[in-house]
């Protein structure tokens, strides 16, 4: 067997990884991380993303945001309000928080973002970027320090001594044995949702047909080993963030192909009738919960219908066309919806439940419905100007929200709640964070944060 020594090894190359062996680096230790994937593939989900939510308001940056008052306890609120409080209150502070420093530490390193939206509904502080330009830009860095990354490199199992310490790391590389030993390991290797076996076992029958947005290396393998180790799990393993994208995606790594603006329309299926309140709040904390809801309706589809009122303010970012139509019904028998008929009437008692008063697009305007059984919550606007446009959306995997639980000091814990001795974890390999719903951009810093937390404590704990 081979053998590589490092004061730190890595799994996982994402956005979690690349700053837990930045935070390391920069703190004088030596770093091996390892990367599943080839060379040409590398960055994880993190390669495939293109916002970083932050708390605009309190940071100590020359720009312009789109929303510049949105603060540490707005960013809070909204984990803990999207995930019915089930969030762990401790890793929502930190990331919050947290989120300011690392924010402020990445944009000192020359990471490059976009301040103003490239499209409007937002009502929480982002900044926009290219990830796999952002993953690049961070290798570039770690080139110039004592970090080597190996590619091809499928961690199998982490390695304890009697004592319990992890020691190290036994992976495949490009095929053969190598074992990479460390004084500390830190896990940050993603999620187990682009497995279809993972995704039929922890969300039902069909769900291995999902479309996944991202990596297709992300398996879990990794993730396993650690619970193998001895490491806890935590989070919502039988749900994940299943985002709203055009029906015609690709099978994986399809990347940013969502159709925003579903909430100033309607959402119907085959039966030509809605299941979901649309405008209960903002895309961003809609989007990644609609679809598995989209996913579960017949033929795994839906389709998104909106007239010429507010065709503008529909953002469609997927590789399908449009369909339009002057008529509902003429749309929907394009559209090739199965229940025509339900379809027309479905919109004939939703317009006939409209009474709006001024559209605000950008916030939450109160035009709601009146009298249905499903109601509609903001930008209830009748659909009566045509023509009428329709998307063909279905449900994408982006991460699952189960994995390790850790502390905020990113210290991945065993069954009675110890930290493992030399076992750190960050970004989607652990859970706590996400239940049920997920606000929109705090992914990436969920992985950021958290990474930096996990380079930082495990310096510290080899010190």
């Amino acid at each position: 067997m081979n053998q590589e020594d490092y004061d730190i090894v890595v799994v996982g190359c994402g956005m979690a990884g690349l700053a837990a062996g930045l935070r390391a680096t920069e703190l004088g230790a030596s770093v091996g991380i390892l990367e599943k994937a080839p060379k040409e593939h590398r960055g994880g989900h993190t390669r495939f993303t293109e916002s970083f939510r932050i708390p605009s308001a309190d940071l100590d940056i020359d720009a312009e945001f789109n929303v510049p008052d949105y603060s540490t306890a707005d960013f809070y609120r909204d984990i803990m309000n999207v995930t019915n409080y089930r969030a762990d209150p401790d890793l929502a502070d930190r990331v919050a928080k947290g989120s300011v420093e690392v924010f402020e530490w990445l944009t000192d390193h020359g990471i490059e973002w976009e301040y103003q939206a490239p499209h409007p509904g937002y009502t929480a502080g982002r900044v926009w970027l290219h990830g796999e330009d952002m993953v690049d830009e961070i290798v570039d860095i770690l080139d110039e320090r004592d970090c080597d990354i190996f590619y091809e490199a499928e961690a199998r199992s982490i390695v304890r001594n009697d004592e319990g310490r992890v020691t190290g790391v036994k992976a495949r590389v490009k095929g053969e044995r190598t074992y990479f030993e460390g004084d500390a390991t830190i896990l940050a290797a993603g999620d187990y949702g682009s497995s279809k076996e993972q995704r039929t076992r922890y969300y039902g029958p069909g769900y291995g047909n999902m479309k996944v947005r991202g990596s297709r290396y992300n398996t879990g393998e990794a993730v396993h080993a650690a619970i193998d180790a001895g490491a806890k799990t935590d989070g919502e393993w039988g749900d994940a963030h299943m985002a709203l994208i055009d029906a015609e995606s690709p099978d994986a790594e399809g990347g940013i192909t969502r159709i925003d603006g579903y909430q100033y329309g309607l959402i119907i299926n085959h039966d030509g009738e809605r299941f979901e309140d649309e405008g209960q709040d903002s895309r961003a904390h809609t989007y990644a919960k609609f679809g598995r809801r989209i996913f579960e309706q017949p033929y795994h589809e839906a389709f998104i219908v909106v007239d010429s009122k507010v065709v503008d303010d529909v953002a469609h970012m997927g590789p399908g066309r449009p369909v339009t139509g002057d008529s509902i019904e003429e749309l929907a028998n394009r559209l090739g919806i199965k229940d025509v008929e339900q379809t027309v009437e479905t919109v004939e008692e939703y317009n006939a439940a409209c009474d709006p008063g001024e559209y605000k697009p950008n916030e939450l305007d109160g035009n709601s419905t009146k009298g249905l059984d499903l109601p509609k919550s903001n930008w209830a606007l009748p659909l009566d100007e045509p023509p009428y446009t329709g998307y063909p959306v279905t449900g994408g995997m982006t991460f699952a929200f189960g994995g390790v639980a850790i502390n905020d000091d990113a210290e991945v814990l065993d069954t009675r709640d110890d930290p493992i001795p030399g076992l750190f974890g960050a970004g989607n390999s652990t859970g706590g964070l996400f239940y049920n719903n997920y606000p929109g951009g705090t992914g990436l810093t969920n992985a950021a944060v958290f990474g930096y937390v996990a380079g930082e404590s495990s310096v510290e704990f080899i010190e």
